[in-house]
């Protein structure tokens, strides 16, 4: 009868341990499905325009964006770049580590029914609880170390972020500098043409040799291959930006690109070399990741320190035995008596030195790339000052006064040409510096993981970074 009686009990054990289970629910891939998605990306999803809306916090109008400039790419490859799903994934992790680590050990329950051949009482009953009691702080140790780790992941995930961002400015970039490159191989094939043809006039009555006209045609032959070589590279750099944003590259088709600050690249004097250095080292996410993953190993120590201190085991007990009650407490504990954790505490410590030198050297390498980031960009912008000052300048000048000589009749159509043919080498020559100050910006901005154009800002990442990948996919 006392069997029967201890049955609800252990029945309300079993159920409140059942209500607490989870269950596995399939997501099954499909590559043919998942490729669909892919492909069915673009910019005028409304998913996209709410979180382009929540990021930002205000409303966006009107939707589809007839432009969109850096800020706006950026979002959307934040949106789609499956790099950053990966990210927020490995965050999800060593989020779920941190309820690993805080668990508390649960308790064991044995029960033993059974029966004898005695008159006076047959049935027996036993059962016995061991309550683990951890000491020393050690779940308080994991949480510290499970903590940091998912600070280094959150780390992880916004230097992803600015690694997306950084491929998207780089993509959108050679993009925009492409079209300009081959406007301007299309002037000077305009420009060479109407050449050839006033060079074939003077030929025809003698003023000029032939082989000033096979040259001329010879130079035309070559921008004719230039510009068909530009006209290829175009949908090869909107193929890019399409991929750093995590979109097909039809996505982009009639979409209008802008820039409004690329043609002004920000003045190095208010980049001085004890600020950027300061930026570098404060706002660098490796530096940040690596100091975060120092702590977690920090952590890891203290928590092998305190496994030197045994932990409890309190199992109190019921026996019903004849006829008779018998209550117990029962205490056990690990005796350390053949190691005190001495193998993984010596480990432990290792690990920490080893943060500690990662630390500093990412440290070291951060204030290293910064220096020569800036050398660089300021070299380029040197060079971009003076392609607008002594090149795109003097050729303007040399222009219009060509101009009124023609008019005055004291130069002719071929003069003036020439002058036109060299503008637009001069415009090409100006864009290579545009595009070498813009690059070399950019790596500046890389080594401090920082905007510095003015107008760009690096967005948000999205709230929920445990958002689940899937469901999204499903959405679109």
């Amino acid at each position: 009868m006392l069997q029967l009686k201890a049955l609800p009990m252990v029945c309300l054990v079993l159920v409140l341990a059942g209500c607490a289970i989870h269950h596995y629910h399939a997501e099954p891939i499909s590559p043919v499905e998942s490729a669909a998605r892919l492909k069915a990306r673009n910019l005028e999803d409304a998913q996209l325009r709410d979180f382009v809306q929540q990021n930002l916090g205000h409303e966006i109008s009107p939707w589809p964006r007839e432009s969109w400039d850096l800020n706006l790419l950026s979002l959307a490859a934040f949106y789609f770049n499956p790099d950053l799903d990966t990210a927020r994934t490995r965050l999800a992790a060593s989020q779920a580590g941190v309820l690993t680590a805080g668990a508390r050990p649960n308790p064991d329950l044995r029960i033993a029914p059974g029966y004898e051949t005695s008159p006076e009482s047959p049935w027996l009953f036993a059962f016995s609880f061991d309550f683990p009691i951890e000491t020393a702080g050690k779940r308080g140790h994991r949480i510290e170390q499970a903590r940091n780790l998912s600070d280094a992941a959150r780390f992880d995930l916004a230097g992803t972020a600015w690694g997306v961002r950084s491929r998207v400015r780089m993509a959108l970039l050679d993009d925009l500098l492409a079209a300009r490159e081959l406007n301007l191989l299309e002037n000077q094939q305009e420009v060479l043409t109407e050449r050839t043809k006033l060079l074939a006039v003077r030929l025809q009555v003698g003023e000029i040799p032939r082989p000033e006209l096979d040259a001329a045609q010879v130079e035309l032959s070559n921008i004719r291959l230039e510009v068909m070589r530009a006209r290829g590279h175009v949908p090869e750099t909107q193929t890019v930006l399409a991929a750093a944003i995590g979109i097909p590259s039809s996505a982009l088709n009639g979409v209008r690109l802008s820039w409004p600050t690329m043609e002004q690249p920000p003045f190095d004097q208010r980049l001085s070399a004890d600020t950027i250095e300061r930026d570098a080292v404060l706002n660098r996410l490796d530096v940040r990741g690596t100091l975060a993953e120092y702590a977690a190993a920090d952590a890891a120590l203290k928590l092998e320190i305190a496994k030197q201190y045994p932990d409890l085991r309190l199992g109190p007990g019921y026996d019903f035995d004849e006829g008779h009650h018998k209550f117990s407490l029962g205490v056990g504990l690990t005796l350390p008596l053949f190691n005190r954790n001495q193998g993984p505490i010596a480990e432990a410590e290792a690990r920490r030195k080893e943060a500690g030198a990662r630390f500093l050297a990412t440290q070291a390498h951060v204030i290293s790339d910064s220096e020569t980031a800036l050398a660089r960009y300021r070299g380029a912008l040197a060079e971009l000052r003076e392609a607008d000052e002594s090149l795109t300048k003097l050729q303007l000048a040399r222009e219009q006064m060509t101009r009124r000589a023609v008019e005055a009749g004291e130069a002719d159509q071929l003069d003036l040409n020439g002058v036109l043919f060299q503008a637009a080498t001069s415009a090409r020559a100006r864009l290579e510096a545009l595009r070498r100050a813009q690059t070399a910006l950019g790596i500046l901005e890389d080594a401090l993981q920082k905007p510095l154009e003015p107008g760009t800002t690096i967005p948000p990442l999205p709230q929920n970074a445990t958002r689940d990948v899937a469901q999204k996919e499903g959405t679109r």
